[in-house]
């Protein structure tokens, strides 16, 4: 049995899990009779089971539909039924109400959760904290102006209260439920490597945005399993003169705000990744290791030349991202073996990535094409470029690189390299998109590379009549 310690809406509860992947959503509605959180598409894409999580670093909008109840230990979790009453409303539900931002009122709560999160952490970019949270019949303009009017107002007392006791709480806790077999949460990535190498066949669980699916859609048994969040050395970006280091367990919210100044379009790609919710709990080694060939951050690193960090036990090895990805559905990673880190070599900003999809917010790729060119004297000295979306893999295309490099930065040797671009991929048709066009389009998009580094504008939300 898997005991689980947090703050619920300020109380401290300790839960006895039959099983480490009961959803947060299905124990509040169905334990605790909370139902305010809603289950709409239990695959955190709609919003409508968004819950406010803290912990020391802040508070996160995070879906419940795929949060394991493990993954809340020693944080604390407020949902629409804990951020006021009927006497003293949240700022954000007074706006609401006063902005007429509710119809049916299903999508409500996850809409006042993310809200309620953003306006904690002072977020203002209200288009952004939104997009993944879904309205059929309200429209978003009503509840836009709720999030501008209240985004000025007072912090409930609560939030303070939440962090004094869920500290104190933490503190005061000395119960070991690290030891079973079944359930593993370490606390280090050393305590992590001896028990995955004890226990191969064992699932990670990071951010679960992914593995979440398996149990919701998939109804699979994971056991046993690990739950990697409270390990720190795992988290976070080191910037020195010579590189990025970017550890395996850095959510992808915070690879964006590490990225931005350095690379801003590996940034601006990141925010079209999915919502804040997915990018709150999604981590860069997550993204890596589940292999797949239309994961978006895979084909930005590699542009960049990135260098993966794996280990097993006490034996690390390092090897080119592109490497790591051998086929469709497999990597070169052993068993008990696990990404412990990325790193990216420090180089002038050279990247862009396009990621094409049928809506701008939160959706998969049809493609994503990331281009690293370096130009010196009006002559390509070298070219990185790669894509996923193409093939089985994030991959690199190898033909276009070899036509630019030594060639002058012109449209006779973009063209030419766009031709051979058709040597190094053999894209799949599929419900998002036809092999033809995804080879025309990436094709193309090499094209939009040069004319943008010629100054034209070529991004639908940059162009003013």
């Amino acid at each position: 049995m898997t005991e689980v310690a947090f703050l619920l809406n300020g109380t401290p509860v300790r839960v006895a899990c039959p099983t480490p992947t009961v959803t947060l959503l299905d124990w509040l509605r169905d334990e605790r009779g909370l139902t305010g959180t809603k289950e709409g598409c239990n695959e955190g894409d709609c919003g409508a089971c968004t819950v406010m999580v803290s912990d020391a670093d802040g508070a996160r909008a995070l879906n419940a539909c795929i949060l394991f109840l493990p993954q809340l230990e020693g944080r604390a979790v407020r949902t629409v039924e804990g951020v006021g009453s009927a006497e003293a409303p949240h700022p954000v539900q007074q706006a609401m109400v006063a902005h007429h931002g509710s119809q049916c009122g299903f999508c409500t709560p996850g809409f006042v959760m993310s809200m309620v999160t953003a306006h904690a952490e002072g977020a203002t970019d209200h288009d952004d904290q939104l997009a993944g949270n879904l309205c059929r019949c309200t429209g978003y303009a009503p509840i836009i102006r709720a999030a501008e009017a209240a985004a000025e107002a007072a912090l409930p007392d609560w939030i303070a209260q939440d962090e004094a006791a869920r500290a104190a709480m933490v503190a005061a806790d000395g119960v070991e439920r690290d030891a079973e077999a079944a359930v593993f949460r370490p606390r280090t990535s050393d305590a992590l490597a001896d028990w995955y190498a004890a226990h191969p066949q064992a699932t990670l669980i990071a951010g679960a945005t992914d593995v979440g699916l398996w149990v919701t859609k998939q109804l699979r048994d994971l056991s046993p399993v690990a739950f990697l969040g409270g390990i720190a050395d795992l988290r976070g970006v080191t910037v020195s003169d010579s590189e990025i280091h970017i550890r395996a367990m850095t959510t992808l919210a915070d690879l964006r705000e590490a990225i931005a100044p350095i690379h801003p379009d590996f940034a601006e790609l990141i925010r079209r990744y999915g919502s804040a919710q997915v990018r709150n709990a999604a981590t860069v080694g997550g993204n890596i290791a589940n292999g797949s060939p239309i994961g978006d951050s895979p084909p930005a690193l590699i542009a960049l030349g990135a260098v993966l960090h794996l280990r097993h036990g006490a034996t690390r090895r390092s090897l080119p991202l592109e490497d790591f990805f051998i086929d469709y559905g497999k990597q070169d990673r052993h068993a008990g073996e696990f990404v412990e880190a990325v790193t990216i070599p420090r180089q002038p900003d050279r990247l862009k990535c396009y990621k094409i999809a049928k809506r701008f917010d939160q959706d998969i790729s049809a493609l994503c094409g990331c281009f690293n060119i370096t130009v010196v004297d009006g002559q390509v000295s070298a070219a990185r470029i790669a894509f996923g979306g193409m093939a089985g893999t994030p991959a690199r295309a190898h033909g276009a690189e070899a036509a630019l490099s030594g060639a002058p930065w012109d449209r006779n040797s973009v063209a030419r390299a766009m031709a051979a671009m058709a040597q190094d991929f053999a894209p799949l048709s599929d419900m998002r998109a036809s092999a033809a066009y995804r080879m025309q389009t990436a094709q193309n998009l090499l094209l939009r590379y040069f004319l943008e580094d010629q100054g034209i504008a070529t991004r639908v939300l940059e162009v003013r009549a």
